[in-house]
């Protein structure tokens, strides 16, 4: 295991995020998310961490579906990542901004195909009266950009979950999991230990 509590936090997920790979845990970059509505409503999925840097953890949505709207009224979100073959989590807290339209152009240019032209036809999140409706959609996507480049949507991009708080928890025998914190202040990083 590489984490060592001295090191940035950023750095620390770095190391364990690529050692989670090289074991083969599937889907590493699976991390749940969640968010909370006006009604102070949470919700919890699954989303795909794209990028991270010293700046935050990154991923992208459909800027009209449910997570979205939940951003829009309250950009506290959390976000956890579980890799139970190793018995580690990384649990995180902080405050989402939207991507730049460029990093978001750039990474849509990235996705396979199929995806692409899934995020024009899907309004995500609405009521969909039947599958059936959805694919013909798909259909009239795929004929409109045939045999040419498919473009970002306009009301598609992406998030950095700036991190305020960042916990690596190492699952042990008996409960006796060790916790570690990194909670954001002005200077840096304060650390701590947090009782299992």
């Amino acid at each position: 295991m590489s984490f060592d509590f001295k090191n940035d936090p950023i750095d620390n997920f770095l190391k364990l995020y690529k050692e989670a790979q090289i074991k083969g845990v599937p889907e590493a970059n699976a991390m749940a998310l969640a968010t909370v509505n006006k009604q102070n409503q949470p919700s919890v999925r699954i989303v795909f961490m794209k990028d991270v840097d010293e700046r935050g953890f990154c991923f992208y949505t459909n800027y009209e579906g449910r997570k979205a709207h939940d951003i829009e009224v309250n950009n506290q979100v959390s976000a956890n990542f579980f890799w139970p073959h190793l018995d580690q989590q990384v649990r995180i807290e902080g405050q989402v901004e939207k991507l730049t339209r460029e990093e978001s152009e750039k990474y849509f240019a990235t996705r396979a195909r199929n995806s692409q032209i899934g995020a024009w036809a899907s309004n995500q999140s609405e009521k969909l009266d039947s599958y059936k409706i959805f694919q013909q959609k798909f259909e009239e996507f795929e004929n409109k950009f045939k045999n040419s480049p498919v473009p970002c949507p306009p009301n598609w991009g992406g998030y950095r979950i700036k991190p305020t708080e960042i916990e690596f928890w190492f699952g042990k025998s008996g409960r006796l999991h060790e916790r570690y914190v990194y909670h954001k202040i002005p200077s840096g990083w304060e650390k701590f230990l947090r009782s299992p």
